[in-house]
C-alpha cells in the first residue's frame, strides 16, 4: 500500500543524491504523533463503504546518531461482502549521513501474518545496493536514491528555501522493497494556523507555527511512454520541525483521511561530539 511514504531533502550531487553533514541537517524534532483515520471518498468501482483506524508514527534521533522510525498503520475496511483489518508495522534505522537503511515491515490481514520484508540498503553516487533477508535473500541494485529522513529533509529546505516544485527518487522498503518510486513534490506558500483549526489542540506548542502545505505524487520509477498517471498522491500539512498533519491520502479508487489527535514530543537529541 506504501502508506509508510508520506512521511516518509538540500543539493543534490549531479547523480541526484545528498549526502548531509550533522551540522547541515535541519533539526527534526523527535517525537510520537497519532493519527485517526477516516474514509475521505471511495467510488462505486472500489466496492469500499467505509474506512477506520489509527496511524502512529514515532521519530527519534538526529544526524549524528542516525534517525529511528517506528510506524504502525491500522485499518479497517467495510465492503458489502466483508471487513476486513489490515495491520502494517515498520521499523527503520537511516544513517545520519543517509547513505544506508535497515528496514522491516510485517503485514497482518485480521491478525494473520500475511507478509514479511526486511533487509538494508546503501546508495551512493553509482547505485544503491538492496540486500533482502526475507521473504527470501536477494540483492539487487537499483539507481541512487534518498532515503525516507533524506527525503524529508529535503522536503524542509526546499519549503525554506521558496521553492514550489521539484522531483526526487525515493526507496522506503515499502511493497517488496524492489524499486526506487519517482516522487513530484509541490509545496505551497506558508499559512498560519487558524483558530479553528480541527488540529489545533492536538498540536500543543506548533500550533503558534507556519506550516506549508505538500502534495507528493509517487510513480513506480519504469520508464513508460506518454503522460504518467502517479501510483498515488498524499497531501498534508508540514511543519518546519518535521511534523506533518491534515493528511489526505489518494489511491485513486478510494481516498484516506488522517486527522492528528495526539502529539509527544520526546527529549531532544544531544549536540554532536565534534572531536
Amino acid at each position: 500500500m506504501g502508506a509508510s511514504r508520506f512521511v516518509l531533502l538540500a543539493i543534490g550531487t549531479c547523480c541526484g543524491l545528498t549526502v548531509q553533514t550533522a551540522s547541515a541537517a535541519p533539526l527534526l524534532l523527535p517525537h510520537r504523533a497519532v493519527y485517526d483515520l477516516s474514509l475521505d471518498k471511495a467510488t462505486d468501482r472500489s466496492g469500499i463503504n467505509g474506512v477506520s483506524g489509527r496511524m502512529v508514527y514515532e521519530f527519534a534521533g538526529s544526524a549524528c546518531e542516525g534517525y529511528t522510525v517506528n510506524f504502525r498503520f491500522v485499518t479497517q475496511i467495510d465492503t458489502d461482502e466483508m471487513s476486513r483489518i489490515t495491520d502494517q508495522q515498520t521499523t527503520t534505522f537511516e544513517g545520519g549521513d543517509g547513505t544506508t537503511f535497515d528496514f522491516v515491515t510485517k503485514s497482518f490481514i485480521d491478525e494473520a501474518l500475511d507478509s514479511e520484508v526486511k533487509g538494508t540498503a546503501t546508495t551512493s553516487p553509482e547505485g544503491t545496493i538492496v540486500k533482502l533477508q526475507k521473504p527470501e535473500p536477494k540483492e539487487l541494485d537499483l539507481k541512487p536514491t534518498r532515503f525516507p529522513t533524506e527525503h524529508l529533509l529535503e522536503l524542509v529546505g526546499k519549503a525554506k528555501a521558496g521553492e514550489n516544485f521539484y522531483e526526487t527518487d525515493l526507496f522506503d522498503g515499502s511493497d517488496e522493497a524492489s524499486e526506487v518510486m519517482m516522487t513530484s513534490v509541490i509545496v505551497g506558500k506558508a499559512e498560519g494556523v487558524e483558530a479553528d483549526d480541527p488540529e489545533r489542540t492536538a498540536m500543543e506548542k506548533l500550533a503558534a507555527d507556519k506550516f506549508w502545505p505538500v502534495t507528493i505524487a509517487y510513480f513506480d520509477g519504469k520508464e513508460e511512454e506518454g503522460e504518467e498517471t502517479p501510483d498515488y498522491n498524499i497531501s498534508f500539512k508540514l511543519h518546519e520541525s518535521g511534523i506533518t498533519r491534515d493528511l489526505l491520502m489518494n489511491y485513486g479508487e478510494f481516498s484516506i483521511k488522517g486527522r492528528l489527535v495526539d502529539l509527544a514530543f520526546f527529549e531532544a537529541p544531544k549536540p554532536c561530539d565534534k572531536n
